[in-house]
């Protein structure tokens, strides 16, 4: 087994009508189910969380990707959705969608495989890949 780089760790009480903290104390959030899903609202949800985890974790990658390349992927932005879908069995599945802009990078085809590379190494997209679908887009267009 390779060797352990950083694990978080976070402790939730009354799932997603409830409160998760991490252990550092740094993120402390009141979870709710959203209002699309007949809840209340009024917190964050793991979808949220996902959402923004998945984004920074995928920057992160680009940026990687690009000093191998020995480019300069400058200010990145990344806009996500996840959704929840219905399994049609009773379980349920994630879908995610990761719209990147990498305004530095003038050439479409260059900032194109640094998303692809991306999508290689980051490990969200390592952890989900085979599992749900996963859409990249730059600048709103399929790759």
């Amino acid at each position: 087994m390779a060797k352990i780089l950083y694990t978080a760790h976070a402790h939730v009480t009354g799932g997603r009508d409830g409160h998760g903290r991490t252990a550092d104390g740094q993120l402390e959030v009141d979870l709710r189910v959203p209002n699309e899903m007949g809840g209340a609202g009024g917190g964050t949800n793991p979808e949220e969380l996902f959402a923004v985890g998945y984004a920074a974790c995928f920057e992160s990658a680009i940026a990687g990707v690009a000093r191998r390349r020995q480019l300069e992927a400058g200010e990145v932005t990344i806009d996500s959705a996840v959704s929840l879908l219905p399994t049609g069995d009773g379980g349920f599945k994630l879908a995610v969608t990761l719209d990147v802009s990498i305004p530095s990078v003038t050439d479409q085809d260059v900032a194109a495989e640094l998303v692809r590379g991306a999508h290689q190494v980051c490990p969200y997209s390592n952890a989900t890949r085979g599992n749900i679908d996963v859409e990249l887009l730059l600048g709103g267009h399929s790759l």
